[in-house]
């Protein structure tokens, strides 16, 4: 698929505004609206699957298969670190349970015996959990004609949601699979949808949803203000949109630092808490001050990720391609 340099430009930034958020909280800083990178990286989820899906056809085991691979040998890597801190006493508060690693492994949501929230053992990870679930209902919807996929897609996310909205559940699984944020999903598939179909206008259009998207994010922000999905999802589909939008209309250049931290976001957005503990361990020790600690941890935790992007996601890509393309090699006569 061709590269969409905006979509590449929000994971940056989606990524970096996580780094800082978890950079804040363990330094002492405050930027909690980092955390709206998450329904970001949703709304572009769903956008991403739906036009790929589009250009490049695939059966539903094949598009499992690769996002199997796509996403879980390098979260399993991180988990597994994690585990070994844990062994070893690097993170005393961390307290391990056979069915919590299990969940963590398998992207079953299950509390965690460290603070009860909803959390595997690698705290960001929840996030995967969603995308993961997602993929299996897209991968069920990929059985149905083009024209139904959508319609299906959404009434399984609307019933879920209904169903949370009325039974309240209190089990991990319900309660994590029924939350409205599932939505977001669904919008990146109907903006793309409306993409693919010319039905976007070009250019300075998409201007204005920027400008809502970011001021509302800014809003949220310097006015101290709740937030959740129902406020940061039609943000995030808002900046989303105007960004296809200004794509569509020629007028994003390409950035090559921009696009390269799009291509290492996953990886920065797994590893980066690995060297923020570490700093953050290191400016309570010194007594650094939270700003100059929340700076080098942002900065140092961006640039594990892109060391882990280099030495791990893309060795580990090059071996799924190579073990891909044997597979589908035709036999000799």
């Amino acid at each position: 698929m061709k590269t969409l340099f905006g979509i590449q430009y929000l994971r940056a930034f989606a990524a970096l505004a996580v780094v800082v958020f978890h950079a804040a909280e363990r330094t002492g800083g405050q930027f909690r609206i980092g955390a709206a990178g998450v329904d970001v990286f949703f709304v572009i989820s769903g956008f991403i699957m739906w036009v790929m899906s589009a250009r490049r056809p695939v059966t539903p085991l094949r598009f499992a298969v690769d996002r199997i691979q796509r996403i879980a040998p390098s979260y399993w890597i991180v988990t597994a670190i994690m585990l070994a801190g844990a062994v070893v006493s690097l993170f005393p508060n961390m307290r391990l349970t056979a069915d919590h690693i299990l969940g963590s492994f398998l992207f079953i949501p299950v509390r965690s015996p460290s603070n009860g929230e909803i959390w595997p053992v690698l705290v960001q990870g929840w996030t995967l959990n969603f995308e993961m679930f997602f993929y299996a209902i897209f991968a069920i919807a990929l059985f149905l004609p083009r024209r139904f996929q959508l319609p299906f897609i959404g009434s399984i996310f609307a019933v879920l949601v209904g169903l949370g909205l009325w039974l309240h559940p209190q089990s991990p699984v319900w309660f994590t699979y029924t939350r409205p944020i599932i939505f977001e999903f669904v919008a990146g598939i109907v903006l793309a949808q409306l993409w693919l179909t010319g039905k976007i206008p070009n250019g300075s259009f998409g201007l204005p949803f920027i400008a809502i998207g970011l001021c509302g994010f800014a809003a949220i922000y310097f006015l101290q203000l709740d937030f959740n999905e129902f406020s940061c999802g039609p943000l995030a589909f808002a900046l989303v949109l105007g960004i296809v939008s200004l794509e569509g209309g020629g007028k994003l250049p390409s950035i090559r630092p921009l696009t390269y931290l799009g291509n290492a976001s996953y990886s920065i957005y797994l590893w980066h808490t690995l060297a923020i503990s570490v700093i953050a361990k290191f400016a309570v020790s010194h007594n650094v001050p939270p700003d100059v600690a929340t700076l080098l941890s942002a900065i140092l935790g961006t640039i594990f990720g892109v060391i882990a992007y280099e030495a791990v996601e893309k060795p580990l890509r090059t071996v799924f391609k190579s073990l891909s393309w044997r597979r589908s090699r035709p036999s000799p006569a």
